[in-house]
């Protein structure tokens, strides 16, 4: 096992579809046969699977791991096919324990969709189901907070603890459910006790999930077997990774001097773990 240190981008200027090097520094990880994964797996340096555990305070790290975590409370939700992004079938959102009333098409037609994706801060909503979240959420922290409105977003007034007055919300996929504690949906903005709901409303037809909710959980991305699984985890703990026999160290036969310094790593063992600091 390999222990690598990252640092992260803290300003990045223009837009990323205007010029290649707003890409410096991005390390593809899509289902492409160009991304780091497949590259690697092709190479049969890796199993085609990754997984990340993001912590979630303000500190910020975490751990990607090329190769699959284990952990007994993960449950998994088939990938949509074929996508380079990793797209899930989300069926139906939950406040509360209560469905909320969305058309499961708002999710799922054809030029809609569900994305799971870390390279998003926030997560954002299509407009049939991000209206009936935000007014799901309000009607069930009232009368206990005045809501109010700020730079677009629904924000509430909070005097006590997160979990006394918000409920949980359920994300119902595709053979397994993804429960948000509300700091998993809400986000602290500048005043003592200011709240707002983080999902924001997407411009297109597609339901974007990123940072906000795979926090503070492990996220596997099995490509091989076409899944995606999570489960609650305290990410600055030790993760136990598997290590198939079948992905022995190997000698790199790469001619190229940064690409020898990387695959040698890479082949020391199948796993390479990134702190993100």
């Amino acid at each position: 096992m390999v222990l690598e240190t990252y640092r992260c981008t803290t300003y990045e200027s223009g837009v990323i579809s205007s010029s290649l090097s707003t890409l410096d520094g991005i390390l593809g990880f899509s289902q492409g046969p160009l991304s780091v994964i497949s590259q690697l797996s092709s190479r049969g340096l890796t199993p085609k699977v990754f997984s990340h555990c993001l912590k979630g305070d303000e500190k910020g790290g975490g751990i990607l791991v090329l190769g699959e975590v284990l952990e007994p409370s993960i449950v998994y939700s088939p990938l949509v096919p074929p996508r380079h992004h990793y797209y899930l079938n989300l069926q139906s959102i939950a406040v509360n324990g209560k469905i909320l009333p969305i058309d499961p098409a708002a999710f799922t037609s054809h030029d809609r969709g569900t994305i799971i994706d870390s390279g998003t801060t926030l997560a954002y909503l299509v407009e049939e189901a991000y209206v009936p979240f935000v007014r799901a959420i309000t009607s069930a922290v009232s009368p206990s907070l005045t809501p109010f409105i700020s730079e677009e977003n629904q924000c509430y007034q909070v005097t006590t603890s997160l979990a006394e007055v918000f409920p949980a919300v359920s994300l119902n996929f595709a053979g397994a459910s993804m429960v948000l504690k509300p700091e998993e949906y809400l986000t602290q903005h500048v005043g003592i006790g200011v709240w707002c709901i983080g999902f924001q409303k997407a411009q297109g037809g597609v339901t974007i999930l990123g940072d906000l909710v795979l926090k503070d959980k492990i996220i596997v991305y099995d490509v091989a077997r076409q899944r995606i699984g999570w489960a609650n985890y305290d990410c600055s703990s030790h993760v136990n990774v598997s290590i198939p026999s079948s992905y022995a160290p190997h000698r790199s036969e790469s001619r190229s001097p940064s690409g020898e310094m990387v695959l040698s790593v890479l082949t020391r063992a199948f796993v390479v773990m990134y702190m993100l600091a």
